[in-house]
Formats: structure tokens, sequence, C-alpha cells
């Protein structure tokens, strides 16, 4: 099994093709709570991720704004008392990804990260 989040982006991903739903349920193993949905007919993955506090929220908002920007590929994230909403898409296929499922395992990773240090 790959780990997923220590893959490369694949550069193209504007001139790939979106990824086939059989794929993606093949590796949803490796993405608990990951979850595939349809925004304004667009295939996202989305998982909600809990806080204790708005504080904690803001700041995992942060990091993953912060790894966003590294990689250049960014998400839709909506900041709440306690939870933080991560949606990813590829906007330039209008919808998932391989490399969009890569940055959600990146995510997983910044959250547990940030949960051993509590």
């Amino acid at each position: 099994m790959t780990d997923l989040a220590n893959e490369p982006l694949a550069a193209d991903a504007g001139r790939s093709g979106q990824m086939q739903p059989s794929v993606l349920k093949g590796l949803s193993g490796q993405l608990p709570g990951w979850e595939p949905q349809l925004v304004d007919a667009i295939p996202r993955l989305r998982k909600v991720y809990s806080f204790g506090d708005f504080a904690a929220a803001l700041a995992f908002t942060n990091r993953v704004g912060e790894l966003a920007e590294r990689e250049n590929h960014h998400p839709a994230l909506l900041t709440e008392w306690g939870k933080v909403t991560v949606s990813w898409w590829t906007h330039t296929i209008g919808g998932i990804h391989r490399n969009d499922v890569i940055m959600a395992a990146r995510t997983d990773r910044l959250y547990q990260d940030g949960q051993a240090s509590h």
C-alpha cells in the first residue's frame, strides 16, 4: 500500500482527467472520513475535522492554508467553532484528481500531527 501523503503531486493535473470513481473507492481505506460529494455538479472530496474550540480550528485552518500555498493547490475551507470542513478538487478539470487525494492524505497528517502535540 502506498503512503499517499508522501506521493509527489503531478504537475500535469490540468491536462489529465478526473479520477475514476472505482479508483477513488479503492483508495478510500487510506482516506478515513473523506467523502466524495457533488457541489454544483462538481465532484469533491470532503471531510469535517473536530476541535475543542475556535482557536484550535483556526490554527488548523492556517496550517492547511500554508500547505496549500506550498503546493499551489488550494481547497475550500470552512472554519467554525469546533470544526473545520475541508474540500479538495481540481478546478481546471472540474473534479477529483489524484492530487486531491494526496492533499487529503496530507491534510489528515496535519490533523494527526496537531493532535499528537496536544
